[in-house]
């Protein structure tokens, strides 16, 4: 089992940056990929970022790419979303996900791929 937490969401005017971290326990070892998701009103959750757990290598939405950037801290078994230069349209429920299996070209945006899910971290970006 994993537990994943995270923290950080905040009310933040356009253009402003906020740093996101998700925190995970538990058998860890087992997940090999980290993403984060959002899910705004009314809309369908959406990947955003996606990282390795071995740190190699990372993935990004075309709607955040050049904004966001997804890290990880191994020692304290965190991963990072630093959120810069952000819209009205980036305000959601941010959540970070952890999944057993390697996934890529596409599939690391399904949800339903992903094993385990924090409770979720709220941005708000002033319109």
């Amino acid at each position: 089992e994993v537990k994943l937490v995270e923290s950080g969401g905040a009310l933040v005017q356009p253009g402003g940056s906020l740093k996101l971290s998700c925190a995970a326990s538990g058998y860890i070892y087992s997940t090999v990929l980290i993403a984060w998701f959002r899910q705004g009103p009314g809309k369908e959750r959406e990947g955003v970022a996606a990282i390795t757990t071995d740190g190699v290598s990372t993935y990004y939405a075309d709607s955040v790419k050049g904004r966001f950037s997804v890290s990880q801290d191994n020692a304290k078994s965190t991963v990072f979303l630093q959120m810069n230069s952000l819209k009205p349209e980036d305000t959601a429920i941010y959540y970070c996900a952890a999944s057993r299996r390697f996934r890529i070209d596409g599939q690391q945006w399904i949800p339903a791929n992903f094993d385990y899910w924090g409770q979720g971290t709220q941005v708000t970006v002033l319109s």
